[in-house]
């Protein structure tokens, strides 16, 4: 089947478009064709998303603004972009960021409503649950980045019941589906969009080559959940999480 986006207005809430801040793009016309690659897939609005992780990212929220202003007024005349370009962070969920959550010190979603976070592949932390439930009492709900890509989960997804119960969203990378990061985080996304536990897809990009397996991960969603549910994880699954009216 060739693949064309049969519906516009995505919303891509993972992305890494802002420029030499991470281990995403590099150059500025390399964010220009990244960006226009999403669009062209059928993204409409992309949310850059440059991690934060003490140790690895030591980014701060003030680093990430300024990396994010350069970056936006050097694509500014650049044709062919997303209509809405926005900045939240991917926030690497240990004890050091956990505290900048209590403080503040942390980029959530535009609207404050929810923040995007990752945990290690290999080992879930103590007492994640319980440091959810206070990022939901401040009212951020946590969105779980690329829940397949983590070693419990290939083992059984029901680990991840406890948190989504919770309240905790789960987010799709859909090159996942494509097969980018292997076997196991292929099969584990199709049991976790099988069994419904996902609430949005997004592409996770961090270069331009990424957005063929973007596409490529947008026909599989299609092909396995179906265009309905492909577009509620594409399109309105996202904007209930930035205007803060998920429904779990």
């Amino acid at each position: 089947m060739l693949w064309c986006p049969h519906v516009r207005g995505f919303i891509d809430l993972h992305c890494h478009w802002v420029v030499a801040i991470d281990d995403g793009v590099r150059t500025t016309a390399d964010a220009v064709a990244l960006l226009a690659g999403l669009h062209a897939a059928g993204f409409d609005r992309v949310v850059a998303t440059p991690h934060m992780r003490p140790g690895m990212f030591d980014n701060t929220k003030a680093d990430l603004q300024a990396a994010y202003a350069a970056t936006r007024r050097d694509i500014a005349t650049a044709p062919g972009l997303p209509a809405t370009l926005d900045l939240a962070s991917e926030h690497f969920f240990d004890d050091v960021v956990f505290d900048r959550f209590m403080a503040g010190e942390v980029l959530p979603y535009p609207g404050g409503h929810a923040a995007l976070v990752e945990i290690s592949p290999r080992l879930f932390p103590a007492h994640l649950e319980h440091r959810f439930f206070d990022l939901m009492r401040k009212g951020i709900r946590p969105v779980l980045a690329h829940p397949e890509r983590y070693e419990p989960v290939w083992k059984d997804i029901k680990v991840l019941e406890r948190i989504v119960d919770g309240g905790t969203v789960l987010l799709l990378d859909v090159a996942a589906l494509a097969g980018k990061y292997g076997k196991a985080p292929r099969r584990a996304a199709e049991a976790l969009l099988e069994a419904g536990f996902y609430y949005a897809a997004c592409s996770d990009a961090h270069k331009p080559a990424d957005v063929a397996s973007v596409k490529e991960g947008i026909e599989e969603l299609e092909d396995i959940a179906g265009e309905e549910e492909a577009e509620f994880l594409l399109r309105e699954g996202p904007t209930h999480i930035l205007e803060g009216r998920v429904e779990v």
